[in-house]
């Protein structure tokens, strides 16, 4: 496994849409070793997610994982998921406003709508079908980094610019209202 260079924000990568994979291509042991990379550079940048291109590699993977993260202290834990492929749909129509960073956008957080429930069709590491609901905060994590793939950015869905922030100003003025916010939708639908 290598720790891998994240992607900054105005670096052409990250506005590429990337394709999708064969299950012999994900079988490959170099796309193996690729998502332990993937993995351990997400883990060593405590981030929630990290999408394959934003360590240069335009496939349709992605890497998401909360544990007692301390960038994400509100964030429920969840489960190292690996993502190929993955096709999300809304279920319904709530939404929720989201306060967003991002790895390959260094000390920015923004606010933006998020699906409160989304279906998730997709592949696993081994090519084994997930087909699940997911909900609140995860839903989030989930649609933030798919944006990736698809070459976008939360900077590009944040609705009004005035929520922008730097994570010190978050820390000072909104994450008390934002975690009394996360917490009230984690109480009501689950992660």
């Amino acid at each position: 496994m290598a720790l891998r260079k994240i992607a900054q924000i105005g670096h052409p990568v990250l506005r590429q849409r990337a394709r999708e994979l064969t299950r012999d291509e994900l079988a490959a042991p170099a796309m193996q070793r690729f998502i332990d990379d993937l993995v351990e550079t997400m883990r060593d940048a405590n981030g929630a997610g990290l999408a394959a291109i934003q360590i240069y590699e335009t496939v349709r993977i992605c890497a998401i994982e909360v544990r007692d993260n301390p960038r994400y202290p509100y964030k429920p834990n969840i489960p190292l998921t690996i993502l190929v492929n993955p096709v999300l749909t809304a279920v319904g129509n709530d939404t929720f406003d989201n306060n967003e960073g991002c790895l390959s956008v260094p000390n920015l957080r923004g606010m933006v709508p998020r699906h409160v429930h989304l279906h998730v069709t997709a592949w696993d590491r081994d090519g084994n079908p997930i087909d699940e609901v997911v909900h609140g905060l995860k839903a989030g994590t989930y649609q933030h980094e798919v944006d990736h793939l698809d070459g976008t950015i939360f900077v590009d869905r944040v609705s009004d610019p005035r929520t922008f922030s730097t994570w010190a100003e978050f820390d000072r003025f909104h994450r008390d209202a934002f975690v009394e916010q996360a917490t009230a939708l984690v109480a009501r639908v689950g992660s």
